[in-house]
């Protein structure tokens, strides 16, 4: 997976930028400093995201990182934005991955896979934890979680396992509710996470899941 600077689809970034870069250049240096602002995350935590640590890790100069990201704000929803489009890249491979084929287990296909993505993205498990958030990334994540609700929709839509109706999208968007809080805690209480929470949450939304197929006409 690849860092927190990646690039949106067609070369633009995920979040407004107070400039943004055009040259190859200038979108490398970007890259370096978002790679560095996550080692500082990690490393140290949310409140050591200064303009002027993160471009002393990045080895540049503070003026130009103040080009693009002029304080630790802009550092975080610049992170944050990058987490939330890789999990929705990940979501959209899911969905391909159901369509192409069938899941005895969709629940714990869908655990399993953003397990493995909690495990691995250190920088997201310490920004979201952290309880730093910015309001800008407080609203991409409201959106995020409907966007991933879409997905489980899409996914289950795949699968043939439910009715598209206009209770479908309401149901999924309180799954990602329920298994997302589930998650985060059992990442807070174990970096792998905790087995027998995550279990909880495969039970849970298992028979969420029937429920919803034992709507179809």
């Amino acid at each position: 997976m690849s860092g927190p600077a990646s690039p949106g689809s067609g070369g633009s970034w995920p979040v407004p930028l107070r400039r943004t870069p055009q040259q190859a250049r200038s979108k490398a240096r970007l890259a370096r400093v978002l790679q560095a602002a996550e080692r500082v995350l990690v490393g140290e935590g949310v409140q050591a995201l200064t303009t002027t640590r993160v471009a002393a890790e990045a080895k540049v100069s503070v003026g130009s990182l103040y080009q693009y990201l002029p304080d630790r704000d802009a550092i975080i929803d610049a992170l944050a934005a990058g987490y939330l489009a890789r999990l929705e890249a990940a979501m959209d491979d899911l969905v391909r991955a159901a369509t192409a084929e069938q899941w005895d287990d969709p629940v714990g296909v869908l655990i399993d896979a953003y397990a493995a993505i909690y495990r691995t993205e250190h920088g997201f498990r310490a920004l979201w934890f952290g309880s730093s958030l910015t309001e800008q990334t407080r609203a991409a994540d409201r959106e995020h979680k409907r966007r991933m609700a879409d997905g489980v929709r899409r996914v289950l839509l795949a699968l043939g396992t439910v009715r598209d109706d206009e209770t479908l999208g309401r149901a999924c968007h309180a799954a990602v509710l329920a298994a997302d809080a589930l998650a985060q805690e059992a990442f807070r209480r174990d970096p792998e996470g905790d087995p027998g929470l995550l279990d909880e949450a495969r039970l849970m939304l298992r028979g969420y899941l029937t429920d919803l197929a034992a709507r179809r006409p």
